[in-house]
């Protein structure tokens, strides 16, 4: 079996999915950014704060290109930024994997993020309205980059059993 990318926009369920996917399949579940916090000895937001993002990109695409070419299979989560930086998104369409993109739609991201925008530095501090617009100019930027994984799911309406199903289905 090919190694899993799972990866889209924050708030589509990319974590969450992947734990219960890797319940399903057996297959262990790598969080990108836990493995570069691992590696790094620091945090995301200490990494950021203390050597900026093109630090953090670099370090990003470094620790994706590990997972890679590990000879373990696995189930793979990406940053919601990752795709976009360092060409990240030309590796989505490597024979030896399956990288998916977990589609949603503005209103089911902002309906997941403002409740929790406390927990993520990017909206943490910002106005519901200005949320909304901020998504969906976001989206619009990074969907080039998620369009290059080989398979979509939509998420939107569905459960995460749902769509658990529906990534198997896919990989079937």
């Amino acid at each position: 079996m090919k190694k899993i990318v799972l990866l889209g926009y924050m708030g589509c369920g990319k974590s969450t999915i992947a734990q219960n996917l890797s319940k399903i399949t057996e297959i262990p579940f790598l969080d990108l950014d836990v493995c570069i916090e691992k590696k790094a000895n620091l945090s995301i937001k200490e990494i950021f704060e203390q050597f900026g993002e093109i630090h953090f990109r670099k370090l990003e695409h470094e620790m994706f290109l590990e997972l890679l070419q590990s000879p373990e299979k696995s189930i793979i989560g990406l940053g919601g930024g990752t795709p976009c930086y360092a060409n990240n998104h030309l590796l989505l369409q490597r024979d030896d994997l399956d990288s998916i993109y977990l589609k949603a739609s503005i209103d089911t991201l902002y309906n997941r993020l403002v409740h929790n925008k406390s927990k993520r530095p990017l909206i943490a501090n910002m106005e519901e309205d200005e949320m909304r617009e901020f998504i969906a100019k976001h989206l619009f930027d990074r969907s080039f980059y998620y369009n290059h994984a080989q398979h979509k799911v939509v998420v939107d309406n569905r459960t995460v059993e749902e769509t658990v199903q529906d990534i198997l289905a896919v990989l079937a």
